[in-house]
């Protein structure tokens, strides 16, 4: 039996879980509930606690690596992917890292979040050229998800000039999109990270990457319209999805209450973000 394609694995747990809702997970110490506030080795116990609270709504899980390197606490991390897988197998698990870097760099970041955390995909910058995304692709069927329209303001800094040097002279995420649908597509598992506070430009980049898979971050405490992100990105019917996205809630979920009941309170926000995605849908029936 071959190895499951990560792209698979997401199709899978959207029709599961009937689910477009991405659970992140990133905790910060300063923010946990009362009872764990501003103890750093207790992070774990948190999320591991959210996503069993979540298990069953979600299509991706997204720790992002930051929040536990910052506190020396790689090992809660290591811990988190393993219950995720025991808690929720049939959920892929997309380790937020945006690694960007070349050659011999680019393969130990690789074995990190494929070997040591065991994710199923990756997030990674595409600013350094092809060679630093190859080292990923090596492992079957694993997934990334290159940056191409981040939802921060500064984006535009760079994601929005003109490459005269180009053909038809496109927007730096535009070229960004065509490289992910078409030349560096070289195992199908490549998919790209639009923000939710620019539909037009998901828009944009589903028209240029039509099949590709989106990681879509800025829905709910970034103030991302669910119902303009699933229109701009999402495509399908009954049937089948043709286009999927994964879209990132975490603030408001993580921390939806500071008290005990802080699971239930996050499995509540959930539930309300992923109905409310699924509506959107254009052949919603929900």
């Amino acid at each position: 039996m071959g190895v499951m394609q990560f792209t698979d694995l997401l199709l899978a747990a959207e029709h599961k879980n009937r689910s477009l809702l991405c659970v992140g997970l990133d905790p910060d110490p300063s923010r946990l509930p009362h009872a764990m506030r501003n103890d750093p080795d207790r992070m774990y116990e948190f999320c591991a606690a959210v996503v069993d609270a979540t298990a069953d709504l979600a299509i991706a899980f997204k720790p992002q690596i930051a929040y536990f390197a910052a506190y020396r606490a790689e090992e809660q991390l290591e811990r988190l992917m393993a219950h995720i897988r025991v808690a929720a197998p049939q959920v892929p698990i997309i380790l937020d890292a945006k690694r960007g870097d070349i050659g011999s760099t680019a393969e130990q970041y690789a074995k990190e979040a494929f070997e040591r955390y065991g994710a199923d995909a990756v997030t990674l910058s595409p600013f350094m050229g092809w060679d630093s995304v190859q080292p990923y692709l090596r492992y079957p069927g694993k997934g990334v998800y290159l940056l191409c329209r981040t939802s921060n303001p500064g984006g535009d800094d760079l994601q929005s000039q003109r490459l005269a040097s180009v053909a038809g002279q496109p927007l730096l995420y535009e070229h960004v999109a065509r490289l992910a649908q078409g030349p560096w597509n070289l195992t199908g598992q490549v998919g790209l990270v639009v923000g939710a506070t620019y539909p037009a430009e998901i828009s944009r980049v589903r028209d240029l990457a039509p099949t590709v898979p989106l990681l879509i971050p800025g829905v709910g405490a970034q103030g991302g319209d669910a119902e303009a992100t699933v229109q701009a990105g999402w495509r399908g019917d009954a049937q089948r999805t043709t286009g999927s996205v994964a879209i990132n809630s975490s603030r408001a979920i993580l921390y939806a209450s500071a008290e005990a009941d802080f699971a239930d309170a996050a499995r509540r926000v959930a539930e309300a973000t992923r109905q409310a995605l699924e509506r959107a849908k254009p052949s919603a029936t929900t």
